[in-house]
């Protein structure tokens, strides 16, 4: 941790306490033999404290994170900082560049952590990010979306077993906190391995922006800082998270069309009729029902089905949560949207 009057050292460069930087490590090539940059912006405080990691598009198609850091790079002073705030907005820069969940060899740099520096190009981006960030941070945020044609409610991940995560993910303001272990070669799983708090967001849509989602995402890292006390202010949410107990996935059970009846962030209960599948040629339509109560965080936007493919994901509370996060949605609803 930063000491006051240190300078902040992060590749060859030293970002003086009190002043921001951009920050540009050598990650690899293109094929053209054009070099591809990890860009990482430091924001140095004053006062020494805790070195947060925010960082999004570890897989390259979820945008709403890079929008997310892009706000929050113009709310942050390095003279009023407390701690230091490290973000990058794009690590998987190439599969970014490619509209592309994954790099350019077909691996999910989030199953290649701690990676290794002499690897396959997934391998080493892992590497690079992992001894030049991770192992430098106290606290982690990382931004994320659902997959393509997947949508989710902006929901927190992480080990609601940690104090400190917990405290984090309260503090974010996402209605829904998932109780979720972290998957073995994530960043998540890495940073936790070396007991360093990290949160997931999970919020929207790949490549698709949701003002509601970056809405939601910019105050809750916001309050993250304001709990770990390296901004001023009062934690600013009108929304309670709520824990989960468990999720789950309706699938189809036959091909078809899907006329979805009830929507993301909705209350069902059980025998409630989440959608119609049809037959396009024809027919009686077959009503896919909630096998429980719960909240719906997540659902597939394709009006198309094969059988066994996921359409909702939902959520599962224990006794009066499910009121407590029903108001809360309508709260939280009115606030972002």
């Amino acid at each position: 941790m930063a000491s006051k009057h240190q300078a902040f050292v992060i590749g060859e460069v030293s970002v003086l306490a009190g002043t921001r930087q951009s920050v540009k490590l050598p990650a690899a090539k293109l094929y053209n033999d054009t070099p591809m940059d990890l860009h990482v912006e430091v924001f140095h405080g004053i006062k020494p404290g805790p070195i947060l990691l925010v960082c999004a598009a570890i897989h390259g198609d979820e945008l709403n994170g890079i929008e997310i850091c892009r706000r929050l790079l113009g709310r942050i002073n390095a003279k009023n900082l407390t701690g230091t705030l490290l973000i990058v907005p794009i690590v998987n820069v190439f599969g970014f560049i490619q509209q592309s969940r994954y790099l350019p060899d077909r691996r999910d740099l989030n199953r290649c952590f701690p990676g290794s520096a002499k690897g396959a190009l997934a391998s080493r981006l892992a590497y690079l990010f992992s001894h030049s960030l991770v192992n430098r941070a106290t606290h982690i945020i990382d931004l994320h979306t659902g997959a393509v044609h997947r949508d989710n409610l902006p929901q927190i991940r992480c080990d609601t077993d940690d104090e400190v995560m917990l405290d984090m993910a309260n503090a974010f303001g996402a209605p829904v906190i998932m109780s979720s272990k972290a998957r073995e070669g994530s960043m998540r799983c890495y940073a936790n391995s070396l007991n360093i708090p990290c949160i997931l967001y999970e919020a929207g849509e790949a490549l698709r922006f949701s003002e509601m989602s970056i809405k939601s995402g910019l105050k809750g890292v916001i309050n993250v800082m304001r709990s770990l006390q390296m901004t001023k202010g009062k934690i600013r949410t009108k929304t309670t998270s709520v824990n989960a107990s468990r999720s789950y996935w309706v699938r189809s059970v036959l091909d078809g069309l899907v006329n979805i009846k009830l929507r993301l962030g909705e209350r069902v209960a059980k025998g409630d009729v989440l959608a119609n599948i049809v037959n396009p040629h024809g027919g009686e339509p077959f009503s896919l029902l909630a096998p429980t109560d719960g909240i719906i965080i997540g659902n597939s936007n394709i009006p198309v089905t094969n059988e066994g493919e996921a359409l909702f994901h939902i959520a599962q509370f224990n006794g009066d949560e499910i009121e407590i996060i029903n108001n809360n949605l309508d709260d939280f609803m009115q606030e972002y949207a």
